[in-house]
């Protein structure tokens, strides 16, 4: 295994957690920051 391979994380599987971080942080709002967009839309409307 080369260097570069054996000094990232992944998973049992590997999977490269640093990809999946960087992918959900391009992916837009979290499930969570939708739900509290959406209250505060609604609670605005009241």
């Amino acid at each position: 295994m080369d260097k570069k391979r054996s000094m990232k994380k992944v998973t049992i599987v590997g999977t490269d957690i640093e990809e999946v971080k960087r992918l959900n942080s391009q992916s837009g709002l979290s499930y969570n920051q939708v739900k509290e967009l959406l209250a505060s839309r609604l609670h605005r409307e009241k």
